[in-house]
């Protein structure tokens, strides 16, 4: 893989949710804390500003996301800024806000939810297919790592602070099968599991919040390479570009006494693996 560069020098708080849109050609991603979607071509940048948190996103047609939201997941149209509320997501639960999500190859949409605050066991997972909200998990803590592998037979999921990925069969639906295995135990210092994607070969790489590297797993688990991240608090990595040859990484600045320029910022690197096409989200 080439050096990770600066591929946006905006320093976000909570930068989180990196997805590139394949129809588009164009890359998103958040800052939770500010309530905000940027994206980013050659053209430049863009920005939308929410009302509340928002945090996560699967693409549904050229010009519409699915956004996650604090309270909501919501049909937003990139072109003119008009939102509609899909479905309310904890609506009615003022401690909690949506964190990490993604599409599924089934064409639905896993989102988890954490306290606001870090409220220990606060938040859940869940999926949302064909016009039902099912919950999946709860209690959870911090939701991470949603990701899929190509066959769609198993769906990955974290609990930040347990440090633990969890593997889960799936059903010819998408939905949970059985119990999920534990995948791997990150508990030793140098791991602390936040965002994570598969690539087509099938190896889940991991963004690891405070220790600015994202670690590479074969499907058995082993660790196969790690890499560093200028930004110490990574958080979530994404395959883009017309190859999915491009590793995006976002980082966080928050609770940071003295943040770096390079934290908070989004970076991208060459990588010599391919990803996954980001799946459709079929409402």
């Amino acid at each position: 893989m080439t050096g990770m560069k600066v591929f946006d020098d905006t320093q976000c708080s909570l930068g989180e949710g990196p997805l590139w849109h394949p129809e588009r050609g164009e890359f998103f991603w958040f800052d939770i804390n500010t309530h905000r979607l940027y994206s980013r071509t050659e053209a430049g940048r863009r920005l939308w500003q929410f009302g509340e948190y928002v945090s996560a996103a699967g693409w549904i047609d050229s010009d519409r996301l699915m956004v996650a939201s604090e309270t909501a997941l919501i049909d937003f149209n990139i072109e003119t800024g008009a939102k509609e509320v899909i479905c309310p997501l904890e609506a009615d639960n003022p401690v909690t806000r949506s964190n990490d999500g993604r599409a599924d190859p089934y064409g639905g949409f896993w989102i988890g939810t954490m306290g606001k605050n870090k409220e220990s066991e606060a938040g859940a997972i869940y999926r949302y297919y064909r016009g039902e909200l099912r919950q999946l998990y709860a209690p959870w803590s911090i939701p991470n790592a949603m990701c899929f592998t190509p066959d769609g037979g198993h769906a990955y999921l974290a609990d930040t602070p347990k440090c633990r990925i969890w593997r889960q069969p799936l059903d010819p639906k998408g939905w949970p099968k059985g119990e999920p295995d534990l995948f791997l135990d990150l508990s030793a210092d140098a791991y602390r599991p936040d965002g994570a994607v598969v690539d087509a070969d099938g190896n889940l790489w991991c963004a690891h919040y405070g220790h600015g590297k994202v670690t590479v797993h074969a499907p058995d688990g082993r660790e196969l390479h790690s890499f560093g991240v200028p930004g110490k608090r990574s958080t979530c990595p994404a395959f883009g570009s017309e190859k999915l040859q491009t590793l995006f990484v976002t980082t966080a600045s928050q609770e940071m006494a003295k943040p770096t320029e390079n934290d908070g910022r989004t970076y991208r690197a060459e990588v010599d693996a391919t990803g996954q096409k980001e799946h459709r989200v079929i409402l």
